[in-house]
């Protein structure tokens, strides 16, 4: 009755290949789209955006990112917070120091910095794979932590090693007030995700996952090991790199490079092993379950241990939250290894049948 397809003919080749083809999923997305540009604006407080909506936004962004390379092309990365770190501070240099850069130029000359890197420290995806890879892309996120400490070029040479923007403006439009930041920040998660949805779904979203799923066979069949994996990092690295900007740019202001500390690359691959790997959705439920979690176990320990009589310091607020965020992500691997964009799916399956037995 919900979520019925019966009706919706196709009549051509194109119409079939929407990427919403289903009438309720067009229009559930695009009036969620709606009422993230009106409605939230006029709902949410200044906590709400500071706290919760921008960090949610920059982090969904990186997790597509990171789902691109992990979740669609099967090359295993730890070094996403290196990426993230060369995109802001190569946006920065970009910024600072070619007189009249406009602020999103300088943002996707992030991007293209963190490709650059992408692609060397995706080499040896070439030669190994698996927990040789992790330890290879690890190796970017050692490498980038030694470069923006000790060589001054990249932080203007501040004493201090770190750096700071403001006055931020698009064409004259200043980004100061969290809505407005909020509103720069959908945009380019709402332009990057479509890309990122088309791309998966074309012929190199399917090589992608032809090598994700058995290398050698994709070989056989003529798809080239070498291009595919490169560009899935290649493009992975951009949007990586974009969101490292907006993290530097929109949400931090100032930063260091422990801003992008390896913590930053484990959570990005919690999200995805969260939200669903192979699933640009996912990475929306998985940044969304990342972000959130924190603060309501922060709201919620406190009242628990006066209902029980129990005083829980601050410490021990923290050590708890990050007990009960490992336990969910082992449930999770066991229980639901395709993440929360699985149970969505199974949810839309039933929507289906509704209300007859099932």
């Amino acid at each position: 009755m919900f979520y019925r397809e019966n009706g919706q003919f196709k009549t051509s080749y194109q119409a079939d290949q929407q990427i919403f083809p289903i009438a309720q999923d067009r229009w559930a997305v695009l009036g969620l789209v709606a009422f993230a540009f009106i409605g939230v604006p006029l709902l949410a407080d200044e906590y709400m955006f500071r706290a919760i909506l921008i960090p949610f936004l920059i982090l969904a962004l990186a997790a597509v990112g990171v789902n691109v390379l992990v979740g669609y092309c099967g090359q295993i990365s730890l070094g996403s917070g290196a990426f993230m770190a060369v995109g802001a501070y190569m946006a920065y240099n970009t910024y600072i120091r070619i007189e009249g850069m406009p602020l999103i130029v300088a943002i996707l000359s992030g991007g293209f910095f963190a490709t650059l890197t992408g692609l060397v420290f995706g080499v040896p995806s070439l030669r190994v794979k698996g927990l040789y890879l992790a330890v290879a892309t690890l190796a970017a996120q050692f490498f980038a932590d030694w470069a923006f400490l000790r060589v001054g070029w990249f932080t203007n040479n501040n004493s201090s090693g770190s750096v700071s923007v403001s006055n931020l403006n698009v064409m004259g439009w200043a980004i100061d007030t969290p809505v407005e930041k909020y509103l720069f920040c959908l945009g380019f998660l709402v332009v990057i995700a479509l890309l990122a949805k088309n791309l998966v779904r074309s012929a190199i979203g399917r090589e992608w996952m032809a090598i994700r799923d058995m290398d050698v066979a994709a070989a056989v069949i003529g798809i080239r090991p070498m291009y595919a994996k490169l560009s899935a990092f290649a493009v992975s690295s951009f949007i990586v790199g974009v969101a490292g900007a907006l993290w530097g740019f929109v949400h931090l202001g100032s930063w260091e490079p422990a801003a992008f500390s390896v913590d930053r690359s484990f959570q990005l691959l919690f999200m995805v092993i969260i939200g669903g790997m192979g699933s640009i959705m996912g990475s929306f439920f998985g940044a969304a379950f990342i972000v959130v979690l924190p603060i309501f176990l922060n709201q919620f320990l406190p009242v628990l241990g006066d209902l029980v009589g129990v005083s829980i310091s601050t410490a021990g607020i923290s050590h708890t939250e990050f007990m009960i965020f490992g336990a969910l992500i082992v449930w999770f691997l066991i229980v639901e290894p395709h993440g929360l964009a699985k149970l969505w799916s199974v949810a839309k399956q039933k929507l289906r049948l509704w209300p007859f037995p099932h």
